[in-house]
Formats: structure tokens, C-alpha cells, sequence
């Protein structure tokens, strides 16, 4: 037998040899693994929320159609029954204007209707805006297509020139390329305060 033959007969005998050794050093050196993990929910959680089929934190983001950005978001969801209807709790909402002012919502809980395109804020609803306004009530309807909503009863609030209360509150363009106004109606009462509208 020549040398070549010696040779090749040799690292058959090494090579998986070598291989074997290789492979038990890993399995040697790896950390144990640990299996028995344990889950962030107790199983009675779980249950509810298969029951009820529960989503939580979600978040919604869009854009009218003119570009302003649409965002809602809420803490958690419930797709609702035969007898109930799906809502979500501490609903908020931010609407991203053209002109870089924004409108941000507020509520207890809410309703969205992508496929109406509309949104719901129900219970201690504020509406605050980037200059200055901040609005309560107890229910706001807005729109996912266009930055728009009204109030169906009372609102209180404070601006830049004082208290004011009315009877109902809309906002939305007047024309359509038009800026965002925001509208007080059905008995409006202003507190005036001079130092406010001063500052």
C-alpha cells in the first residue's frame, strides 16, 4: 500500500472522529435551555379573552382624503356580541392638520366603523386643540374620511378668551379645501376674561 492509499485511509478514521468531537463540544458547552416558561396571563385571562375576543392596544392610522393623518388608538377592544356592540376602553384619537395644528381626543371609551368611516367617543370627552382650546362632553361623532365631528349635547370649555359653554359644537372645513373651523351653537355662553385674550 503506497502512501497515498495510507494517507486516504487515515482521514477516513480522523475525519468523523474529529466530527463526533466537534458535535459534543457543542452540546457540552451550550447552556441549558429553560422550558417551562412562564406566560404573562393567568389562564382565567386568557379564557375571557377568547370568550369575548378581546384585542388589546389597538391602533388605528389613516388619511383623509385631502392628507391629513388620522390617528386612534385605545387601551383594549371588544368585538361585541349579538347583544352588544363592539367598544373599546380609554379611546383617544389625534388629528393631524394640514397646517401642522393638530386636534386631540379624549374619552372613556369609543367606537370605530372603518367601514363607515366614522369614530365614536363616549364618556368625559375632551377635545383639546393646538391653539389653546379644550373642550368636555359626553359624546363626539367624528369622521376617518375627512376631519370632521359634532357634538349632539351640551360642551363646556376654555380658550384663549375665557369660559364658555353651548349647546352643541361642530368642526370641519366649511369649503373643501378650506381650513378646519370649529362652530359653537344653540345658546353659547362666554365668560369673557380680558387678561386671558391679553396674554
Amino acid at each position: 500500500m503506497d502512501r497515498y492509499s495510507r494517507m486516504v485511509q487515515f482521514l477516513k478514521v480522523l475525519l468523523p472522529l474529529a466530527a463526533i468531537v466537534m458535535l459534543s463540544t457543542v452540546f457540552l458547552l451550550s447552556r441549558s435551555i429553560e422550558t417551562n416558561v412562564s406566560v404573562p396571563f393567568a389562564q382565567k385571562d386568557i379564557d375571557e379573552r377568547l370568550a369575548q375576543q378581546v384585542v388589546t392596544r389597538p391602533d388605528y392610522r389613516g388619511t383623509t382624503r385631502k392628507g391629513e393623518t388620522v390617528h386612534i388608538e385605545a387601551v383594549q377592544a371588544t368585538q361585541g356580541t349579538e347583544a352588544s356592540v363592539p367598544t373599546a376602553s380609554e379611546f383617544r384619537g389625534r388629528f393631524g392638520l394640514l397646517n401642522g395644528g393638530t386636534i386631540t381626543l379624549d374619552s372613556n371609551s369609543g367606537l370605530i366603523r372603518p367601514d363607515n368611516g366614522t369614530a365614536t367617543f363616549v364618556g368625559d370627552v375632551v377635545i383639546t386643540t393646538a391653539d389653546g382650546l379644550k373642550v368636555t362632553t359626553d359624546l363626539l361623532n367624528t369622521s376617518l374620511d375627512e376631519i370632521r365631528g359634532d357634538t349632539p349635547g351640551q360642551v363646556n370649555g376654555t380658550g384663549p378668551i375665557g369660559n364658555f359653554s353651548a349647546g352643541r359644537m361642530t368642526f370641519g372645513t366649511e369649503k373643501t379645501d378650506g381650513p378646519v373651523h370649529i362652530v359653537f351653537t344653540d345658546g353659547v355662553k362666554l365668560v369673557y376674561e380680558p387678561e386671558k385674550a391679553e396674554r
